[in-house]
């Protein structure tokens, strides 16, 4: 139910106003400006009906000086007896919604009540919409660079840039829309390490922005950036599995405000530039901005477990490891590369998955996603695969002994295939060659 507060100096008058809104809205009253100022600052009310004349105080002096304590428009609505056209006029030049003459009807003024409300909906909700990123809910680019350049000016803290690192990877293996998840989640993260009274910013893609007031001190920094990267590994695992083998994480840059100076588009640049280092030294950790140290002698914040983990696979089922096609191609090479010293034969088979007939009541998308988690479960944890567009895969069978071992991998994968409902609409082809130097 909306609150509003209803102020006039007449104890008749405020309470025939209150009994006309009760029912549909939650009043209180107050008798003078500062009974009122004492009521909003516990109450937070929607709006403000206030008479226009009251001894001490107008109505509009009590308006400015409530719209500086909150620094915000507050939305007030005058009821009056003057019938000057100067008053309205003040009144309104100064930010008021609407005047009410009185003596008023009662449903005179819940209509007037109701649309004052109703507009004030509106704005909140076009407000929203142009400064918030759609997805996560923070604030967008450039609202984070309008008010962190505000804040930089006067504020003493840290300014991060967060990167959420390897998140392509989930885009490539898990689809858009498990992308959307994590970022949604990684908000959720990112709010959890930082307090109300701090700025948090999407800039856009997979890199964020936090402003975090009286930070300034290593540990605080260090702290956040540990529970940033626990969290996002939890997180992904509830949402993915945990067989999830992503090395997701945060990187961050920081640089400290006003020590660095207190222009934005300057600091932002110095947090870019410690971003990189991290990115340069296993990423996953954070480096404070230090104007004196060159950045080829700045050392890393990333301890060799962190840095195991990132390089280490976190799936440890059995299965095949499927990867992006970047990834696979990389693989590739240096298997070929180096070919030379391996004593076993290996192979790379390419399968496309092709339609039975004319039946489409299973899309070739949703088919790919089933075919590349057959070949996940069926093959072997030293095999990998990949996805090469919409039909084609890719697997590359380490430690063979050549056309026997392809044999009788690919006579799995067929009979696992049958067994899926999929399999009566896709069947798959598949021609092989060994892998030579």
């Amino acid at each position: 139910m909306k609150k509003i507060l209803i102020v006039d100096d007449v104890d008749v008058l405020r309470e025939m106003t209150a009994f006309m809104l009760e029912g549909q809205y939650e009043t209180f009253c107050a008798g003078s400006a500062e009974e009122a100022t004492e009521i909003y600052r516990r109450e937070k009310p929607d709006m403000v009906l206030s008479d226009f004349r009251m001894p001490g105080k107008t109505g509009y002096e009590f308006q400015i000086e409530l719209q500086n304590e909150f620094h915000k428009k507050i939305p007030f609505m005058f009821m009056t007896a003057d019938k000057s056209d100067e008053v309205e006029s003040k009144g309104f030049d100064n930010g008021a919604m609407d005047f009410i003459r009185k003596p008023f009807q009662p449903d005179v003024l819940l209509r007037r009540v109701a649309n004052i409300l109703r507009t004030v909906d509106e704005i909140q909700d076009l407000t929203k919409t142009s400064t918030t990123d759609a997805l996560t809910g923070l604030f967008n680019k450039g609202t984070s660079e309008e008010e962190l350049t505000k804040i930089c000016k006067k504020s003493v803290g840290s300014l991060m840039m967060i990167d959420l690192d390897s998140f392509k990877l989930v885009n490539d293996i898990h689809g858009h829309a498990m992308g959307d998840k994590i970022l949604i989640a990684f908000a959720d993260i990112l709010r959890a390490a930082m307090r109300s009274t701090d700025l948090i910013g999407r800039m856009g893609g997979d890199e964020f922005v936090a402003f975090c007031h009286g930070v300034v001190d290593e540990n605080s920094i260090a702290t956040k950036t540990q529970f940033i990267n626990e969290k996002i590994t939890d997180a992904a695992k509830k949402l993915m599995g945990e067989d999830m083998n992503i090395p997701l994480g945060a990187s961050i840059g920081c640089v400290l405000v006003p020590q660095a100076g207190t222009d934005f588009k300057e600091l932002y640049k110095k947090a870019d530039k410690a971003l990189y280092i991290v990115k340069q030294n296993g990423k996953h950790g954070y480096n404070i901005f230090n104007e004196d140290a060159p950045e080829e002698n700045v050392e890393t914040v990333v301890t060799l477990a962190q840095v195991e983990m990132i390089l280490s696979e976190r799936n440890k089922e059995p299965g095949a490891y499927v990867l992006p096609f970047e990834s696979f191609r990389n693989i590739y090479r240096f298997l070929k590369r180096t070919r030379a010293g391996y004593g076993k034969t290996i192979c790379i088979v390419l399968l496309a998955l092709k339609r039975t007939g004319d039946d489409k009541s299973i899309s070739l998308k949703f088919a790919g996603e089933k075919f590349i988690e057959c070949l996940h479960s069926t093959l072997r944890r030293g095999d990998i695969v990949s996805q090469n567009g919409t039909n084609q895969f890719l697997v590359l069978l380490t430690n063979t002994d050549g056309h026997h071992d392809v044999t009788r991998a690919m006579s799995r994968v067929v009979e696992n295939w049958g067994k899926l409902p999929e399999s009566k609409n896709f069947y798959f082809t598949h021609e092989w060659s060994v892998l030579d130097a």
